[in-house]
């Protein structure tokens, strides 16, 4: 069978729970990826692993595949001496991801930040526009079914980029921030910005799924998703966390201490809480995304049998 965003659309409408995938940067890096080097550059040098990784992922469970397009806008791909294959890049971004995954996963066009922010005034708002629409309009045509928006700060940003998804594809917007603790028991994003403002702004904007990912690991998601919840009931969320809070390992590369099983018992409480998308970022694997599928199949058999 093959998915569709239309059914993408339903299958968030009844509440899923689906599962997400893990970490691309974690993977690339134990396929050799070296610091320092463009990870998106991979997608016309070494397609190959790239089509790889979506079908892991896959194969571990994951419903939803993202693609390996995070820093994939032209600002970003300027550094690299890329801005002018930034098309060619995203749309092998989302094919690959195809490829790999198979027709019966929906793949979610990965939207990072540009590095640059409006309150700074080292870029514009038509500026951002156009960086944007660039990026979303190729992994549309890629094959995208989503738009996942992801590891945004400033809410004018995410909402640039939202608004983008929206006119320029006919995809599913979803759009998560990285929310940390603080000393008062809060959590803001780097901008200082709360759940249940920075989803307000991106839904006013167009987004369909609001959410949080990255940060400091799974423990702290199930306040986060309780908030995101409260304030904006049944809209779809989205939680794609860390392994915990990496450490330095021998040979300089980020070590995660979380291992699947560690991240897959906060499932049920992530779900309880009212998560619909589940999923991992930096520091999980094909290992964590299976152990996450295991534990939504036996939320969904106990309450089959219980219900």
């Amino acid at each position: 069978m093959v998915n569709s965003i239309h059914e993408l659309r339903r299958a968030l409408g009844r509440g899923g729970p689906l599962v997400g995938d893990g970490a691309w940067g974690t993977q690339l890096i134990r396929l050799g990826m070296a610091a320092g080097e463009c990870p998106e550059r991979w997608n016309l040098d070494r397609p190959e692993v790239i089509a790889a990784i979506a079908r892991a992922y896959a194969e571990a469970g994951a419903q939803i595949v993202e693609t390996n397009s995070f820093g994939g806008n032209r600002l970003k791909l300027a550094h690299y001496g890329l801005a002018e294959r930034c098309e060619e890049i995203n749309i092998a971004a989302a094919r690959l991801s195809r490829e790999g995954a198979g027709p019966d996963r929906w793949i979610a066009g990965s939207v990072g930040p540009t590095g640059r922010l409006l309150l700074m005034e080292d870029t514009t708002e038509q500026e951002l526009e156009q960086v944007f629409g660039e990026q979303v309009s190729a992994l549309a045509r890629g094959g995208a079914d989503a738009i996942c928006v992801e590891t945004m700060s400033a809410t004018d940003e995410a909402a640039m980029a939202v608004r983008a998804a929206r006119a320029h594809t006919a995809c599913v917007v979803f759009c998560t921030f990285v929310f940390e603790p603080t000393a008062q028991g809060d959590f803001r994003t780097m901008m200082g910005i709360g759940p249940e403002q920075a989803a307000a702004a991106v839904l006013e904007a167009g987004a369909d799924v609001i959410g949080a990912n990255c940060g400091r690991g799974s423990a702290y998601m199930t306040k986060v998703i309780r908030r995101l919840r409260a304030a904006h009931p049944g809209v779809p969320i989205l939680v794609q966390a860390n392994a915990g809070v990496p450490r330095t390992g021998a040979d300089g590369v980020p070590v995660f201490p979380e291992t699947p099983e560690e991240m897959a018992a906060r499932v049920p409480e992530w779900l309880e809480a009212g998560a619909t998308i589940v999923g991992g970022c930096c520091g999980t694997t094909p290992d964590h995304i299976r152990a996450i599928r295991a534990a939504v199949e036996a939320m969904r058999l106990d309450r089959d049998s219980t219900g």
